[in-house]
């Protein structure tokens, strides 16, 4: 075959892989298969020198550009006008109520307001444009909204873009560039200088000349606006969205059409719901009318078109005053830095403590005791400090990592990035923990216990390992306070049960470094036995599901302790009997499904609805998405029923699941 000809042969099969791949999120060939092909085209176009301007190869981000070139914009690029209420919503509202009645009434017949609500995204805004030919001849940046800066090199590294479509119009589309917080965390491990937030992320990689940089970044993009088009034009802007879907280009999976303020509130509670459930920041709801018509009649302010509006969400970062660091001691026995903070507003809750990481992390941000640091909250976990104010760090202190444990007073010891405290036995935050962590329910179930019993007990009977909860006697715990002769009979009772276990909840208990319920589990289903997971290979864990270098790394490290080996050896033969049955699933509606799970259910704790789809074969996942089979929903189910109706995921009641197997 003529080479030129296989190279346009290839460009086009890698562009529709990667359509299908970073926008469907269908692949139809694996890893390996789109490697062999992108290889041979990238020998092809140096043999040849022959480079398509859709070449997939152009994404790579290569060699470092002098400067950047203005760019005209063909259609403005508008801001928006803000509400932070829904009073101030309703009031825009009427006003555009007003509007319609007005015109209709002088003869424009224009249709009843229809609102389209699409998330607010915070990133960097983007330009494409597209020639006749469908090629994407140029991106630019914002700017004034007039004019902004060429970046089409950079925005050539974002996959999940086309540099083909099929198109016979000349069109300019306007979307967000953003930085996923996977991406963000895995830049960041690496990074010399970090990066402090997704915006920055993505709007610093897109102004970056270095195009290497720009890839490492591995940016997103969301598309939703048509600014310029030649040819036939839209009558509504649910036509224009449908348009942007079409051409291939990436649109986020949330759009809803709303008639009136009582929907629209609905809505705004509903993305305030998932906001920090997301992989990407947004900072509110866009609401904009449907019908064009009504659009081109309304028009402009100088500064917003009349026509749309965003609701903005409080912050979900800011600002403060970093009192001091408390170091902690934790179950593994490391000691890590907690920040204590001036007290600050933060997307709804008043925030007092932040996330530190470790010492190596403070020193590459920069954070100093006195100094005012950018705090992030996501995930409704606690908030993180990102980086600090520069112009605050005069007269501020250093944070140094104490020498000795704050509990114990034993000298600490560096492996890595982190301090530990290797004082095991007489350390107390760390056995206290590791006891409250086996005995919890999803490991060894010991009902009744608690922390402050585990505090007495290594306080007052000096307990100072697992193994010694079942050499416990009644008249030791009689000694306890609050522990009549019913408790310590229950509690013993309790202990005595715990023997007979599963074996993935065996070794969940033993809190082996980043090993949760799932994936002990999926190590059982593995490797069947306790031997077989202690003499488990690296290459043989990594083929567990979700387990990857670091994981392995931390089983294989964990199973080499002497310590941890005595322990275990100890356990069994106090009779503990951790016991694993191969269960045949039969065949059923569930078996390979993903399932959701959302409200209360009559008949089953969420634990035990859980353990029945795990025997029928079934993954149990947390959040709805696309690749969720169903959703099973009892009284007074949430956003995730209304996600999954969304979606178009099936639903089904209790009663209905219990139908179906």
């Amino acid at each position: 075959m003529d080479k030129k000809k296989r190279i346009e042969e290839l460009v086009e099969e890698l562009n529709r892989y990667s359509y299908e791949y970073y926008t469907l999120d269908n692949p139809s060939v694996t890893d390996k298969e789109y490697d062999e092909k992108y290889d041979e085209l990238r020998k092809l176009e140096e043999e040849t020198g022959y480079v398509l301007p859709y070449s997939p190869t152009l994404r790579v981000g290569d060699g470092i550009l002098e400067g950047f070139n203005k760019y005209s914009h063909k259609g403005r690029l508008w801001s928006l006008d803000k509400a932070q209420s829904i009073e101030a919503l309703r009031e825009w509202h009427n006003k555009n109520l007003k509007f319609v009645k007005e015109m209709n009434e002088r003869g424009e017949n224009l249709s009843p307001l229809r609102y389209v609500l699409t998330k607010k995204f915070d990133g960097l805004t983007i330009n494409l444009t597209y020639d006749e030919t469908g090629i994407l001849i140029s991106a630019a940046t914002r700017g004034n909204g007039e004019v902004g800066e060429e970046v089409t090199a950079q925005v050539k590294t974002i996959k999940s873009i086309p540099l083909k479509i099929n198109s016979t119009d000349l069109f300019e589309v306007h979307g967000e560039a953003i930085m996923t917080t996977e991406a963000f965390q895995k830049y960041n491990e690496t990074a010399a200088v970090p990066l402090k937030n997704l915006r920055n992320g993505a709007a610093g990689a897109l102004r970056n000349l270095n195009l290497k940089e720009t890839a490492k970044r591995n940016l997103s993009a969301f598309f939703y606006d048509v600014g310029y088009k030649e040819g036939e034009q839209f009558k509504s802007y649910e036509e224009m969205l449908n348009f942007i879907k079409e051409k291939g280009l990436p649109i986020d999976d949330y759009v809803k059409y709303c008639t009136s303020i009582e929907e629209i509130e609905k809505e705004i509670k509903y993305i305030e719901d998932i906001r920090f459930d997301l992989n990407y920041d947004i900072d509110g709801v866009v609401i904009a009318i449907d019908d064009i018509r009504t659009r081109n009649l309304m028009g402009y302010t100088i500064k917003f078109p009349k026509w749309a509006i965003a609701y903005k969400f409080e912050a979900q970062e800011a600002t403060t005053k970093l009192l001091d660091v408390e170091w902690n001691v934790g179950r593994s026995g490391r000691v890590g830095p907690t920040a204590i903070l001036e007290p600050v507003e933060l997307a709804g809750v008043t925030v007092r403590r932040a996330t530190l990481n470790n010492i190596d992390d403070i020193r590459r941000k920069g954070v100093r005791i006195g100094a005012e640091v950018f705090v992030r909250r996501s995930n409704d976990v606690i908030p993180e400090i990102m980086g600090v104010s520069e112009d605050s760090l005069e007269n501020t202190i250093e944070i140094k990592v104490p020498e000795h444990c704050p509990s114990c007073g034993a000298k600490l010891v560096q492996n890595g990035v982190h301090y530990f405290c290797e004082n095991t036995l007489s350390c107390k935050p760390q056995m206290v923990k590791s006891i409250v962590h086996y005995a919890s329910r999803d490991a060894m179930n010991i009902e009744g216990f608690s922390e402050k019993t585990a505090e007495q007990l290594f306080e007052k009977l000096d307990i100072r390992s697992i193994a010694e909860l079942y050499k416990l006697k009644k008249e030791e715990l009689l000694t306890l306070e609050k522990f009549g002769p019913k408790k310590a009979d229950n509690l013993l009772n309790a202990i005595e049960k715990s023997k007979d276990c599963e074996l993935f909840r065996f070794i969940y208990a033993l809190g082996i470094p980043n090993v949760g319920v799932k994936t002990a589990r999926d190590l059982v289903e593995k490797f069947k036995s306790l031997d077989g997971l202690k003499n488990a290979s690296f290459e043989e864990l990594i083929t567990v599901p979700d387990v990857g270098g670091i994981v392995a790394n931390c089983i294989i490290q964990f199973f080499k302790e002497e310590k941890t080996l005595e322990t275990i050896d100890e356990l069994l033969s106090l009779g503990v009997n951790p016991r694993y049955e191969e269960k045949e699933i039969v065949e059923n509606n569930f078996a390979g499904k993903t399932v959701v799970v959302t409200g209360t259910l009559k008949n089953y704790s969420r634990n035990e609805i859980k353990e029945k789809l795990v025997s029928l074969g079934a993954k149990v996942s947390s959040s709805v998405s696309k690749k969720t089979d169903y959703v099973i929903a009892g009284e007074e189910a949430g956003s995730k029923l209304d996600k999954a109706i969304e979606l178009g995921v099936k639903v089904v009641s209790e009663e209905e699941f219990e139908g179906l197997i």
